[in-house]
């Protein structure tokens, strides 16, 4: 059974950095896609970004070139660095693993960006 972790969650300045762990157990993670959403009270998740089983990285638009995407697949960890944040980076940052048809879903990390 894979079970998703998020750590690295927390307050910072806008223009500050934070990086974002997701550790994953269970079986197979090089094979798994990680991505991450992020969700704000109110509004629709959006997708932060993937990394592919071979390191491939998509971003999405709001975050390119703030944000990146990279894997330890010894450690079954994925980091997000996120970098000169914004207050509307503001959300729960949720970590979602998926291989075929089975996806799995972490519980969030808080992180509130302020100015």
């Amino acid at each position: 059974q894979v079970q998703l972790a998020e750590f690295g969650g927390g307050l910072v300045e806008a223009g500050g950095s934070l990086r974002l762990s997701c550790v994953f157990s269970g079986s197979r993670f090089d094979l798994h896609s990680i991505n991450w959403y992020r969700q704000v009270p109110g509004k629709q998740r959006e997708v932060v970004g993937s990394i592919s089983p071979y390191s491939t990285t998509t971003m999405a638009d709001s975050v390119k070139g703030r944000f990146a995407l990279s894997r330890d697949n010894a450690a079954k960890t994925v980091y997000l660095q996120m970098s000169r944040v914004k207050v509307e980076d503001t959300a729960v940052y949720i970590c979602h693993a998926r291989l075929a048809k089975n996806e799995y879903w972490g519980q969030g990390t808080q992180v509130t960006v302020e100015s």
